[in-house]
């Protein structure tokens, strides 16, 4: 299959662009023929605020580009992972112009929330799910600009109000289920939803989870859940150390914290450390979109205790592959910990179902039978489309 992958990098590295590497990756292990168009944020700096606006809600330059490469490559899937701000949703109109199905993977909630969390005051809010976003400008809910925000929720009513979500993309990927529900609930048609998680390859193999320390892995921001995990931990203290890899706002809450905070480290220290570790810890406040964290963590062998929360109450079982808590309570994590190394036997057998659960789950092998198939009805989709054209034009 001849696939063409389009990607706008964040400023800041994230697991969205893992994601964009890795499936590329996949797709030309098992043999298609796959190109691949990525611009990046760091351009976003040399445009000024009125062109970056009119850019956010339709870009024609990036358009035209999107057409011409995919009529070269006579691409018969264009896969985009992420349009914002610079591709912006005017690709999709574009690339189906050329033939090729149009598939869109759901990282975050964007389509339907302008700050694309769901999270607003420390909490879930879904204000402006199924409805014009008006709640997230009054709250200046994306970068706690009013101005900023209106830009984003323009987009997204304009292409409501054009049909570019319902019309222009022939199959969505969710990642979880949770996630595909709340795309539902906003008004997206279910048939073209699709699930699919992310996965790991390669195969980092199970751990011996010997350092008898817990372990936290991401972004040092209000909404990973920062600030009730060091509150926790300083009931928790010594009964089971903390170690803390990531950067971000809140880093200097880290370091003044009984905690050992190494700061953003390699992937493969990071791997190496979550092996080590008797758990992982995922306090996040947010729905989360698909953590690969938590996969990574399956991998290794490494139990999971997260936010009873979205995506995270989907992909972590309590007593079987991790532990769940009540979300923004550092009593409940804290007690949680503290039961979990009292009881030796029950961690360890949560090992080997967390290595089992990656095994099953999230291999690479079935992940492409997956995206296949998902490839494969949004073609089916695209050529349904072509002869109701056909139909309407005689």
């Amino acid at each position: 299959m001849r696939v063409l992958i389009c990607h706008n990098f964040y400023q800041q590295p994230g697991g969205e662009d893992q994601v964009f590497a890795a499936e590329t990756e996949l797709l030309r292990r098992f043999g298609h023929d796959v190109e691949t168009h990525a611009v990046h944020n760091d351009q976003v700096e040399s445009q000024g605020r009125l062109k970056l606006a009119a850019t956010t809600v339709w870009n024609g330059a990036a358009a035209s580009e999107i057409a011409r490469r995919a009529s070269r490559h006579r691409s018969q899937i264009v896969h985009f992972h992420n349009t914002f701000p610079l591709l912006s949703p005017a690709v999709y109109s574009a690339a189906r112009k050329t033939g090729a199905a149009v598939v869109q993977t759901l990282h975050n909630y964007r389509l339907i929330c302008p700050a694309a969390t769901l999270f607003r005051n420390g909490k879930p809010c879904e204000k402006c799910l199924g409805r014009l976003p008006l709640p997230g400008v009054a709250h200046g809910c994306y970068r706690g600009s009013r101005a900023v925000t209106a830009v984003t929720a323009a987009m997204l009513s304009l292409h409501r109000a054009l049909g570019t979500w319902a019309d222009q993309v022939d199959a969505y990927i969710a990642l979880t289920k949770f996630a595909r529900d709340k795309f539902l609930a906003a008004g997206f048609d279910g048939q073209h939803v699709h699930v699919k998680p992310n996965f790991l390859d390669p195969d980092p193999g199970e751990g011996p989870g010997d350092g008898g320390f817990a372990l936290f892995v991401g972004r040092l921001t209000e909404e990973k859940g920062i600030r009730p995990m060091l509150q926790a931990w300083k009931k928790i203290g010594s009964a089971m150390p903390l170690k803390i890899c990531g950067d971000g706002p809140l880093a200097a809450l880290a370091a003044d914290s009984p905690v050992e905070w190494f700061g953003r480290r390699p992937l493969a220290e990071v791997i190496d450390l979550m092996g080590r570790a008797s758990l992982l810890v995922f306090p996040s406040l947010w729905y989360e979109g698909f953590p690969r964290t938590i996969v990574e963590s399956f991998a290794r062998g490494t139990p999971v205790v997260a936010s009873d929360l979205g995506s995270m109450g989907e992909l972590v079982q309590t007593g079987r592959t991790g532990a769940l808590f009540d979300p923004g309570d550092p009593d409940s994590l804290a007690r949680t910990i503290v039961w979990l190394r009292q009881n030796p036997t029950a961690l360890k057998q949560m090992r080997r179902e967390a290595r089992r659960e990656f095994l099953s789950k999230y291999d690479s092998a079935r992940n492409h039978r997956m995206m296949l198939e998902i490839y494969h009805q949004a073609t089916a989709r695209r050529a349904g489309a072509e002869e109701a054209e056909l139909v309407a034009a005689t």
